[in-house]
């Protein structure tokens, strides 16, 4: 039998360009949705669906996120001995999500392109399957997404990427797969994926959002096209070739996610997803919504400080 997916990757040494200057001291991966860094929704993700080994692939200027992670024993002493017994089990509930999930670092290496994380952290994975997922993405659902990932492989045994139902007019912004059959209950089976195509030549009316299910297969296709790279030194390692490359004689599904989506990877979702998570909560969500209702009316926020010269 196929062997269960317990590793899985996130690629974060981007330099998250399109967030700029937010991004020139502060990774990407850790700025915040809700309460917590956006690269945590990633991990937690991934420990609720029972992956026991995360590889973080990391650049220069990322160490926040390993210090994030990592226990600290003395803020957490500081903090009960002034009575913050909530602020310390918080910072403890982190460390130990780290360690669940048996968080490792590794530094990028080689060419430019989101294929090239990957086959850094497949090092040593024999005939294992392992889960891809970007730290951009948070998905509010009640399954997870990798967890539905996960299903979706154990159903076919075979390479899964993570598809959402897409409007035609936002095609320009994503890979759209070419679906060949719908087996039911949203999984489908592809034949590829269009990068980026104009609405009238998308093949599908589903987008690929960022999660994916690798098998050895794919890590082969990542590997020739990296050689060849060595060869010319042209162009980017994508993982969307390696797919398209494998999926042209070999069978690869894709998975409808369900349950809600927020990319944080351009400053206006950013916004969407900050959003979302502060109205949900039980909190923050009263004091913003009345807020808006005070700016609708045209009147000044009761909370703020009016700064208009007299």
């Amino acid at each position: 039998m196929p062997p269960t997916i317990r590793r899985a990757v996130i690629p974060a040494a981007g330099l998250g360009s399109r967030l700029l200057p937010l991004t020139k001291a502060t990774p990407k991966e850790m700025l915040p949705v809700g309460d917590k860094p956006v690269v945590e929704h990633t991990v937690r993700d991934l420990v609720a669906s029972g992956i026991t080994d995360i590889t973080i692939v990391v650049s220069g200027g990322k160490s926040l996120i390993q210090d994030h992670f990592r226990p600290n024993p003395a803020l957490v002493e500081q903090l009960r001995a002034d009575g913050k017994t909530a602020y310390a089990d918080a910072v403890e509930e982190v460390a130990e999500l780290a360690r669940q999930g048996h968080i490792t670092y590794l530094d990028q290496h080689g060419p430019y392109g989101n294929g090239t994380p990957v086959l850094n952290a497949a090092r040593n994975l024999g005939d294992e399957p392992m889960l891809v997922l970007w730290p951009d993405d948070v998905f509010v659902a009640e399954v997870p997404r990798a967890q539905q990932l996960i299903r979706a492989y154990e159903a076919t045994h075979c390479p899964v990427l993570a598809l959402m139902p897409m409007d035609p007019r936002d095609s320009r912004r994503y890979g759209v797969p070419v679906v060949k059959e719908d087996l039911g209950d949203g999984l489908l089976r592809i034949i590829g994926l269009v990068e980026k195509p104009e609405p009238a030549d998308a093949p599908s009316a589903y987008a690929a959002i960022g999660g994916y299910v690798i098998t050895p297969g794919i890590i082969e296709e990542l590997r020739e096209q990296t050689r060849r790279w060595h060869e010319h030194r042209d162009g980017e390692v994508y993982l969307t070739d390696a797919i398209n490359a494998y999926a042209a004689g070999r069978a690869v599904y894709g998975q409808v996610i369900s349950g809600r989506w927020y990319d944080t990877g351009n400053p206006a979702d950013y916004l969407v997803a900050q959003m979302a998570f502060a109205l949900a909560h039980p909190e923050y969500g009263p004091v913003l919504r009345h807020l808006a209702r005070e700016l609708g009316d045209g009147e000044h926020p009761a909370s703020g400080t009016d700064t208009t010269p007299a």
